[in-house]
């Protein structure tokens, strides 16, 4: 597991930190087109600076696809840390994941991935783990989920969620209807 530093608009200078969130932006808007190849080139024309400038910032594609989801990770972990009880923390835990799964692209392709390149997304994905491991250690003792249940069960069937929305054309009408299927068959 790699862990390549990537530097955080904070740590910049003001001009700096504009330059990178216009590269973000682009990129953005790259990934919102279904673009996750994240051509590093057409990026950096799109933001009007230099390519050498896109990969001192981002040095892989696979760096700036993680920058790119870091905010939703950054969500998931806040939501995962503040929940108070077992089931109903989770179910709020999942109906987010699966609403940012969903909306942001490069969450779910870097969700996907079994290694992170960045040392953030490394740092994320731990807190994240960590806090819903805690949850769902909570709703077994509560008896409200199902003592067999793992967390890479949860995973899985998170990922299968997001396809099952997808797959439909419901414009993600499904998403709250399959998200409670998906809890009462947690349930003991």
């Amino acid at each position: 597991m790699a862990t390549a530093p990537t530097t955080s608009s904070a740590s910049l200078r003001a001009d700096s930190a504009r330059v990178r969130e216009r590269m973000l932006a682009a990129a953005r808007e790259r990934v919102a087109a279904g673009d996750l190849e994240l051509p590093m080139n057409a990026i950096a024309k799109d933001a009007g600076v230099g390519v050498g400038t896109m990969y001192r910032h981002f040095p892989t594609r696979r760096t700036l696809l993680e920058t790119l989801a870091g905010e939703s990770f950054e969500m998931l972990v806040a939501q995962a840390k503040a929940a108070t009880d077992g089931a109903e923390g989770l179910t709020d835990l999942f109906r987010l994941a699966l609403q940012r799964l969903l909306t942001d692209p490069s969450l779910a392709a870097v969700l996907a991935s079994p290694t992170f390149e960045c040392a953030e997304t490394v740092a994320l994905s731990q807190e994240l783990s960590g806090a819903f491991m805690q949850l769902l250690d909570k709703a077994k003792k509560a008896g409200t989920i199902r003592p067999d249940v793992t967390g890479d069960d949860l995973r899985r069937l998170m990922c299968g969620l997001q396809y099952a929305v997808r797959s439909g054309n419901d414009d993600n009408k499904a998403a709250e209807r399959y998200l409670d299927i998906l809890m009462k068959g947690l349930r003991p």
